[in-house]
């Protein structure tokens, strides 16, 4: 789901569009649950021990659960990060938006541009566009698979763009 701050006009001529975000453990309801579970489970013992007379506890559960929340939310960040790659009439873009917000773009062209996968001993491989001495990596939060099945979809696409199926009646038999 896009938020109202990103670009949602739909460039004209879109041929080809894949929206990249890298693998979440949890949605933003699981991240709530979490966050509900987790003041359970440090303030139930902690108000125990006060009740006990042990009210340093408290303390030391809040210090927790604040640190807790923290690496949550750190962790909660990543849901704003995402990838474009958007072939159209007039080019490639590559749009990527950090887990700030931030958006930067990359226009690439299309009658040169080459899909490569480029082997990486031990690694997943590198999904590469390369454009008359421009190299872009794209999609490096996705698996192997994702990468060749984007590949090939790309690929295909910028066929489909260089190589256009002309229909004119006069020429049908």
């Amino acid at each position: 789901m896009r938020s109202l701050s990103r670009d949602t006009t739909e460039p004209e001529g879109l041929l080809f569009e894949a929206v990249i975000t890298p693998h979440r453990s949890l949605s933003r309801r699981g991240v709530r649950g979490l966050w509900i579970a987790l003041a359970i489970a440090f303030l139930v013992p902690g108000l125990l021990f006060w009740a006990l007379g042990a009210w340093p506890v408290l303390g030391f559960s809040g210090v927790e659960l604040g640190l807790a929340a923290g690496l949550i939310q750190l962790h909660a960040r990543s849901f704003r990060r995402s990838e474009t790659v958007l072939l159209t009439s007039s080019g490639v873009r590559i749009l990527r938006y950090d887990a700030n917000g931030r958006r930067t773009e990359r226009r690439l062209d299309p009658a040169w541009l080459r899909v490569e996968l480029e082997d990486r001993p031990g690694r997943v491989p590198a999904l590469m566009l390369r454009a008359r001495g421009v190299t872009e990596e794209i999609a490096a939060s996705l698996g192997e698979t994702e990468k060749h099945d984007l590949a090939t979809a790309l690929g295909a696409a910028l066929h489909r763009w260089r190589n256009p199926v002309f229909d004119n009646p006069q020429l049908r038999v």
